[in-house]
């Protein structure tokens, strides 16, 4: 908040001194929450991890109102709420019906919610907590975003460290390609915050459509969305030069399949069936172009399957099968250990692989066949817990609907809600697609929607273990 604070005085938006005293505010709580716990202590079991998880985001998502709601950029606290939960778990979904209007600094703090949920609060927390004497591994376990925590070195803080110093890097490096590009520098930092964080919020109204006249910029961006969204530990192997380790595994093998063949499906959907009179972007397209349906239909995948959530287009105009497509796309989810949201990459490679084993199980119930994975033998947990997490996302998406329909939502709408809040996507189907927001959903439907976006974001198991009653039972 400070930041923005400086963000806010350098451009004299006229709200510098309320960001200041949100910054303030919160450091000051913060610092008398800290002191007054000094002598509490310091140990940590996997319980208590799940607890600091999941009210650490809710307090997070709760004083991240306060800039918002002091400059009188969103009023209600509904809204505030709404927007800094969208923020923090990269979902991208907005109710700010006039983005160009709002003040350089709220501009760059709501960015910056993006930014840091995407490596993770807790990540960042890990090599603080220390600190106070308190050890991180407890709560790396809950925060992780896959099936599995891979660490880079021994010590956590040290990986936290490095995950940092990769995040920190890929947004840099976007940043200037974007100014070289053409794009303002503001506008290039924030969009390199939401690309990175893969949760596409923007300092356009229109999205990336704004910049369909320089297809550059559009296609730097394709590029760090998908970087955002493999394996940040793959990534580390690359800075390191051990592109064979990237190469030979399996889950970036489908996770760039995956993109590649959507993208022809997509692309060429586009190029023969869509309907240029029915566009409604702010540049419209050359139609007719290969490069232009490519482009677009590259550009669309990648940013629904890293549930980035940009736009160049309104895709619900495009064909009837491209809107089944891209909503299907929203169930897929980017590779475990990056910012993505979703189901992931890599529990969709072993279901698959555990379904095709089934067939051969049958023939011979009496062989022992694993699931491997990277040449590796996946124990039976392993495979258990990602089919009854799938399942529960399963029930979660459809719970998430009822609830929307409850509130009078018709069907595409309340689909679309549901699966892009618990999905982290952002843009959805009918009344909230990609040239729509969220500011006309009840009052009610945005805290359904933030309770989603929030399990969503933390793996499900983190909050929904918090209501079952043998939690809370003493040991």
């Amino acid at each position: 908040m400070l930041i923005s604070t400086l963000v806010s005085f350098i451009y004299q938006d006229g709200v510098t001194f309320r960001l200041l005293m949100s910054g303030l505010s919160v450091l000051v709580i913060g610092a008398i929450f800290m002191l007054s716990s000094l002598d509490h202590k310091k140990e940590m079991n996997k319980r208590e991890g799940y607890i600091v998880v999941s009210f650490g985001w809710i307090i997070m998502a709760l004083s991240g109102t306060l800039p918002y709601f002091l400059s009188g950029t969103i009023p209600s606290f509904t809204n505030a709420f709404f927007e800094t939960m969208s923020g923090y778990t990269t979902t991208g979904a907005s109710i700010l019906n006039n983005i160009e209007a709002v003040p350089h600094g709220v501009l760059f703090w709501r960015s910056l919610t993006h930014w840091i949920g995407g490596m993770g609060i807790i990540v960042l927390a890990i090599a603080i907590l220390p600190l106070l004497g308190i050890g991180g591994m407890e709560l790396f376990a809950a925060e992780a975003p896959g099936p599995s925590a891979d660490k880079l070195h021994p010590r956590i803080t040290d990986t936290a460290k490095r995950l940092w110093l990769i995040y920190f890097s890929f947004t840099a490096i976007e940043t200037f390609l974007l100014s070289v590009a053409g794009m303002p520098f503001f506008d290039a930092i924030n969009h390199s915050m939401a690309t990175l964080s893969t949760g596409g919020f923007s300092t356009k109204n229109a999205s990336l459509a704004f910049y369909n006249g320089q297809p550059v910029i559009q296609y730097i961006v394709i590029l760090f969305m998908f970087l955002a969204g493999m394996n940040f530990v793959l990534s580390y192997f690359a800075f390191k030069g051990r592109i064979q380790k990237i190469l030979r595994d399996e889950e970036f093998k489908l996770y760039f399949w995956f993109v590649a063949v959507f993208t022809v499906v997509a692309a060429l959907t586009i190029y023969l069936f869509a309907d240029p009179t029915r566009s409604t972007v702010a540049h419209p397209m050359v139609w007719g172009e290969a490069e232009s349906a490519f482009r677009h239909g590259l550009f669309q995948v990648v940013a629904i399957v890293t549930t980035t959530g940009f736009v160049s287009a309104d895709y619900t105009m495009w064909t009837p099968f491209l809107v089944v497509f891209f909503f299907g796309l929203m169930f897929l989810g980017g590779s475990s250990g990056s910012t993505a949201g979703g189901v992931k990459v890599v529990r969709h490679l072993l279901m698959i692989k555990n379904g095709f084993l089934e067939f051969k199980r049958t023939l011979h119930p009496s062989a022992i066949v694993p699931v491997r994975y990277n040449k590796r033998a996946i124990s039976g947990d392993i495979v258990f817990n990602i089919l009854a997490f799938f399942i529960l996302y399963m029930l979660s998406f459809i719970v998430g609907s009822l609830g929307f329909s409850m509130l009078g939502l018709d069907f595409q709408s309340s689909i679309g809600a549901a699966a892009s809040s618990l999905g982290n996507v952002g843009p959805a189907l009918g009344d909230f697609g990609p040239v729509n927001n969220f500011s006309a959903m009840p009052v009610i439907g945005k805290w359904w929607c933030s309770f989603l976006m929030l399990i969503g974001r933390l793996e499900l198991f983190t909050v929904l273990i918090l209501f079952t009653p043998f939690f809370w039972r003493n040991r």
